[in-house]
C-alpha cells in the first residue's frame, strides 16, 4: 500500500525541467517588474539638422546652443530654442563623410531616433550664379540632381532630376522673404568677433558627387542650361531629398530644407578660409527661419 505523500514543489520522472518566471516552495512569490512601454508616435525633436564638415556642425551648435547628447551610440547634439511663444527642440548630427550616401544615413538616423517634423541640411556650398557672392546664403527650394547620365563614345547625355521642396516648406520660405525682402540682407558677428554683412536668396541647388572647381566645368554648363536660376552646388542635398522620398510615411518627417552658405565660387580659387564665416551665416539663417517653419504639429505627443 502506498504511503501518504504530500507533494510540494516540482515532480519530475526523468529528463530535464526548465522553470522560468516561477517560484518553488511553500508561500513562494514572484515579483515582476513591468517593462517600460516604448512610446509610439512621440516627437523627440521638432527639427533635425544634418551637417557634413566639423566647421558646419560647430556653427550650428554655437548658434543654436546645442550640447552633445548623453548616452546612445550615435553622436547627436541636442538643445532647445525659443521660437516666438514656444520652445522648439533641435537635434543635430554630422555625417560620416561627404556625399549623397552618408546624407541618406544621417537622415535615417534622425528619423529613427528623433522623428523631427523637418530635417534641414545646413552648411557650405559653391556659388555658380552671378547674383551670389562668397558669404551669402542660398536656401534651396529645389534640388537638381545632376549625376544621372548616359555615356556614349561621342558624348555624355545627362538626365537631370529635379525635386521641389514640400509645399509647406516653400510657403514658409516665401513668408520669410515677404517679411525680409529678397535678397534679404543680414549682418552677423562671427565666432571670430568680426561683423559681416551678407545677403540671403532662394532658388535651385545642383547636387551630385563631383567636386566642382572649374568655371568652364561641363556640369556647371549643364546646370545653367537645365535651369538658369540654379544658384549653388553641393554634394549632399540629392541624398537628403531621395531619403525623404523613399522614407515618406515612415517616422513622419514632413519636410526637408537645404541652407548653404557660399564659401567659394566652384572655381580653382576655392579654399578653406571662407568656410567658417559661410557656415556661420548658414546657421544664422536657420535660426531666423525657425519661426516660419511648420514645426508646431510636432509638439503633439501622439499623432
Amino acid at each position: 500500500m502506498a504511503a501518504n505523500v504530500r507533494n510540494s514543489g516540482i515532480l519530475t520522472t526523468g529528463g530535464s525541467t526548465t522553470v522560468s518566471g516561477s517560484a518553488v516552495g511553500d508561500n513562494a512569490t514572484v515579483n515582476v517588474t513591468e517593462p517600460t512601454p516604448v512610446p509610439t508616435g512621440r516627437r523627440k525633436a521638432d527639427i533635425g539638422v544634418i551637417a557634413v564638415k566639423p566647421v558646419e556642425l560647430r556653427a550650428v551648435r554655437e548658434v543654436l546652443g546645442l550640447r552633445p547628447s548623453s548616452g546612445g551610440e550615435l553622436p547627436f547634439h541636442e538643445g532647445e530654442v525659443q521660437v516666438r511663444d514656444r520652445t522648439a527642440r533641435v537635434a543635430a548630427i554630422r555625417t560620416l563623410s561627404q556625399g549623397q550616401r552618408s546624407a541618406v544615413t544621417a537622415f535615417g538616423d534622425l528619423r529613427q531616433h528623433y522623428q523631427p517634423a523637418v530635417i534641414a541640411l545646413v552648411g557650405i556650398g559653391g556659388g555658380i550664379h552671378r547674383d551670389v557672392n562668397i558669404g551669402d546664403v542660398v536656401i534651396g527650394t529645389q534640388v537638381v540632381y545632376y549625376d544621372r547620365r548616359k555615356e556614349t563614345p561621342s558624348q555624355v547625355w545627362r538626365r537631370g532630376e529635379d525635386v521641389p521642396a514640400p509645399a509647406p516648406i516653400v510657403r514658409a520660405i516665401n513668408t520669410f522673404f515677404d517679411d525680409h525682402d529678397e535678397p534679404a540682407r543680414f549682418q552677423a558677428q562671427g565666432s571670430d568677433g568680426v561683423l559681416r554683412g551678407y545677403q540671403v536668396l532662394h532658388g535651385p541647388i545642383g547636387s551630385g558627387e563631383a567636386v566642382i572647381a572649374d568655371v568652364a566645368s561641363e556640369i556647371r554648363r549643364y546646370l545653367v542650361a537645365y535651369n538658369d536660376t540654379t544658384r549653388a552646388v553641393d554634394m549632399e542635398a540629392g541624398g537628403l531629398v531621395r531619403a525623404f522620398y523613399e522614407q515618406s510615411g515612415v517616422g513622419r518627417v514632413e519636410g526637408w530644407l537645404v541652407i548653404r552658405g557660399i564659401s567659394d565660387n566652384a572655381d580653382p580659387d576655392k579654399g578653406d578660409d571662407p568656410q567658417a564665416a559661410a557656415a556661420w551665416h548658414a546657421a544664422k539663417v536657420l535660426r531666423a527661419l525657425l519661426p516660419y517653419l511648420p514645426l508646431g504639429r510636432s509638439t503633439r505627443a501622439e499623432r
